[in-house]
């Protein structure tokens, strides 16, 4: 089946098509269709209604679209649904001109705030890893129309590396060197992208929604 992602990021658009490896996967500039719709939601659910909301509107096909991010525990979230826009401590929810700053400058400046945030002390009894936690979350739609659509979530625990200089890997991208797995010993850019796609938020997402658009008589 022909399915339509609402995004133009090649490497969400590799790791889908290898999980969803019985269909065909899409993305607007792939048939050279305008698609930058304002994600102006607040939680990772909305923005993905969205996106697949307003895609669907343009080709009528079915459609998946997923927003996601990273949090820190200690940040109180942050960066989280504004991951993409994250531009330092001074800039949480992204400039206000709207432009943005590099990867590489994003690591390092969620590894500053995350390393002032432990110098001060904070309380991390509650957190799944220690002092250090984060996690990915994925709020992943499939959505057959407006009125019919399915929708997953997950997350994808681990914590930062303490110094940028630690950043490795050249599997995965965003936040992935920086984003270590204690089960792994590795970033979440060094395993492979079979090791990803098996535990990782988008990964297990997708699962759910693959399993829902396999048994659905389309």
């Amino acid at each position: 089946m022909k399915i339509y992602l609402a995004s133009g990021n090649l490497n969400k658009k590799r790791e889908m098509q290898q999980i969803f490896s019985g269909h065909t996967i899409v993305t607007p500039k792939d048939e050279g269709i305008e698609f930058d719709p304002e994600e102006t939601g607040t939680d990772f659910y909305q923005n993905s209604m969205i996106k697949a909301k307003a895609l669907w509107d343009l080709v009528h096909c079915p459609v998946i679209a997923d927003d996601s991010g990273i949090s820190v525990n200690a940040l109180g979230g942050i960066p989280g649904v504004w991951s993409s826009r994250y531009a330092g401590p001074d800039y949480h929810k992204g400039k206000p001109d709207g432009s943005k700053i590099s990867q590489a400058e994003q690591n390092a400046f969620l590894i500053q705030e995350l390393n002032e945030a432990v110098k001060n002390g904070v309380d991390s009894t509650y957190f799944p890893n220690g002092p250090r936690s984060a996690y990915y979350s994925c709020s992943m739609v499939l959505m057959i129309n407006p009125t019919k659509f399915y929708i997953a979530q997950e997350n994808f625990e681990g914590t930062l590396i303490e110094d940028i200089k630690d950043s490795r890997g050249e599997n995965g991208f965003g936040y992935d060197p920086i984003f270590f797995l204690p089960q792994f010993k590795k970033t979440a850019a060094e395993i492979s992208p079979e090791e990803k796609n098996a535990i990782s938020h988008r990964g297990k997402a997708c699962a759910v929604i693959k399993k829902i658009l396999d048994g659905l008589d389309l």
